[in-house]
């Protein structure tokens, strides 16, 4: 029985930095499903819209169950708002690839299409 008690406290302990940030989570995922509902109602934000509120269920998910961990000390309760902050993440940062990697082509297309034209129109004469 005593060391349950101490199991509980040790995840209290792990999972206390992210239990006083519960608020923030919560913000946030309550934007990120704003934004994607707001993303939603234009023709092309209906197929992206799906990422943002995926992320910001995943973000409320999280935070649900690190307040449950922290007030009961389930281990369990901790793996699961580990694993949802994992996949919060992993959507972010396949998303800053793709930007990424978006940027990067459209200034190369911007740069060609510019050498093609010779310079004309940009101010030279």
């Amino acid at each position: 029985m005593e060391a349950d008690t101490q199991a509980g406290k040790d995840i209290q302990r792990l999972i206390e930095p992210l239990y006083r940030g519960k608020f923030w989570m919560q913000l946030v995922g309550v934007m990120l499903i704003l934004g994607g509902l707001f993303t939603a109602l234009s023709i092309v934000g209906i197929v992206i819209a799906w990422i943002p509120i995926w992320a910001g269920i995943s973000l409320m998910q999280a935070a649900g169950s690190i307040d449950q961990a922290y007030v009961t000390g389930d281990d369990a309760a901790a793996e699961l708002a580990m694993r949802r902050l994992k996949t919060y993440f992993t959507i972010f940062g396949v998303l800053t690839l793709v930007y990424i990697v978006i940027g990067v082509l459209g200034v190369m297309l911007g740069v060609g299409a510019g050498m093609m034209s010779g310079g004309h129109g940009m101010g030279m004469y």
